[in-house]
């Protein structure tokens, strides 16, 4: 299964992504976020979602970014 970036057109998804492109996925930028890039950020410096360091550069896996929304809806309230 294709998972798709919500941007105009739609892209394809990479297993691994950059710090935009997971600002994207997760929809900081459009969830009121005043600084996404930071948000991530923090995210990922409390341990909350883990990145990888490959060369100088911070990524994040899909799988990851999955399974960080996917505990973020089970504990949301209802």
């Amino acid at each position: 299964m294709t998972v798709w970036l919500p941007t105009k057109p739609p892209t394809p998804c990479p297993p691994v992504l950059t710090a935009e492109e997971a600002v994207i996925y997760l929809r900081l930028d459009k969830g009121g976020a005043k600084q996404p890039l930071r948000t991530l950020e923090y995210y990922r410096a409390s341990g909350m979602l883990p990145a990888v360091r490959l060369g100088k550069c911070t990524r994040y896996r899909l799988e990851d970014l999955q399974r960080f929304v996917a505990s973020k809806s089970e504990t949301a309230p209802t």
